[in-house]
């Protein structure tokens, strides 16, 4: 099941909050190892330390340990070494929720995640966002214009969920991380961005 796009790559696979998707993101990390890619794990603090219904922080913690064969990064401190040790190809981040992508957008970087990102940056390589968040065409919706203007970010393409129930909100089809890290590889963003069911 190599790929030869993938094989060898050094993809940053870095979570943050949104605790309901993190089992498809694991699934997305677990199919980009299998296709040949390295996977760096990170962590925000808040994804490290908090337990909810969809798992403990240590269950988490462990089941990123075991898909990428390294031990999570969920610190400022191991994050920043990044981009000067050319650690990573790409940078992900899945699930990407409204508050970090408000901190990136105004480059603010107060955290594991946003370091990793600002320093994975430096060198000019790609971005590419999985957005899960409930607010995303309210207050967040000003973040999104800005960063799909901004160059080296790309979007996993992304839905609206529930129209009738949460007309603000969107969840990337995680399912599609592979096909849209090989298009940010080669410049390009996947179309539609956001549509609906």
């Amino acid at each position: 099941m190599v790929n030869e796009i993938f094989k060898g790559k050094r993809i940053g696979f870095a979570m943050t909050g949104s605790f309901c998707t993190f089992d498809r993101c694991f699934r997305q990390a677990e199919q980009l190892k299998l296709m040949g890619a390295e996977i760096i794990p990170i962590m925000s603090e808040n994804t490290a330390k908090l337990s909810t219904r969809f798992g403990t922080n240590v269950e988490n913690i462990a089941r990123l340990n075991d898909i990428s064969g390294h031990e999570v990064i969920m610190s400022i401190a191991d994050a920043e070494p990044i981009g000067p040790k050319n650690m990573t190809d790409i940078m992900i981040v899945a699930p990407c929720t409204s508050n970090t992508l408000a901190k990136l957008t105004n480059g603010i970087t107060d955290g594991t995640v946003t370091m990793a990102v600002k320093s994975h940056l430096r060198s000019g390589k790609p971005v590419l966002l999985a957005i899960a968040s409930n607010d995303s065409l309210l207050a967040s919706a000003k973040n999104l214009g800005e960063l799909f203007n901004r160059k080296n970010y790309y979007f996993v393409p992304m839905l609206q969920d529930d129209i009738d129930k949460k007309p603000a909100s969107l969840v990337a089809e995680f399912e599609m991380i592979p096909e849209a890290v090989e298009a940010a590889f080669n410049g390009i963003q996947l179309r539609p961005i956001i549509y609906s069911k």
